[in-house]
């Protein structure tokens, strides 16, 4: 078997016959767009990436590498996700702060998914907020604020409850800092790029995140 068959982000995107892809979007090799899927004008889509069924990509909205976008999901201007983020079935974004049905002008909002983290189901997260590397969101959550790195968050409002690992299985209470951002199951679990991704992150946290 040749290394291009082995190697599924060397192929060139899929993209599901009812998606509709607009003009100027970049789709990366292996990427995987299925079914009634939009994705808006202008959008950049990095290599191996999946977004699920029914999803909207607003326009010029980048996703990074290797990130799963799961059924259901709308990501509207203003979102920016990173590489290896897992968005969960349902998630809700938002851009607008002070949403009303008959405004003229309004302020468009920033939301920001770093590198590795991992938002759960049906969670919503406010306009405004970083969700920090490796983090993890719980399902269901309400995220009003910034998100530490490597924590996971629960709740609504979500607050932070353990820092974890970069697979999330090594729980630790929130003061006894992480010492190594891996544990066993890390090491198995996790693809060797995404450890990689975690070991930098870890190594560059600000005295504050650690």
């Amino acid at each position: 078997m040749s290394s291009t068959a082995q190697n599924p982000d060397s192929h060139p995107p899929f993209v599901h016959p009812t998606a509709i892809i607009e003009d100027r979007c970049t789709l990366g090799a292996g990427v995987k767009v299925w079914h009634h899927s939009q994705l808006r004008t202008g959008c950049q889509i990095g290599e191996g990436v999946s977004i699920g069924k029914s999803c909207f990509i607003d326009s010029d909205v980048s996703i990074g590498p290797h990130s799963r976008i799961q059924n259901g999901v709308s990501v509207y201007a203003g979102v920016d996700i990173r590489s290896w983020v897992f968005i969960g079935p349902n998630v809700t974004f938002t851009n607008d702060l002070l949403p009303r049905a008959g405004r003229i002008k309004w302020t468009r909002v920033a939301t920001h998914i770093e590198n590795g983290a991992s938002i759960g189901a049906g969670a919503v997260i406010l306009c405004g907020a970083r969700i920090g590397t490796f983090s993890m969101i719980g399902a269901g959550s309400t995220v009003t604020k910034d998100v530490k790195p490597f924590t996971l968050n629960y709740g609504s409002p979500a607050r932070p409850l353990w820092n974890i690992c970069a697979c999330g299985a090594n729980k630790q209470p929130l003061d006894e800092p992480l010492q190594t951002p891996f544990c066993a199951d890390c090491a198995e679990g996790l693809d060797a790029k995404m450890i990689d991704l975690a070991r930098v992150a870890f190594a560059n946290l600000p005295a504050s995140d650690q």
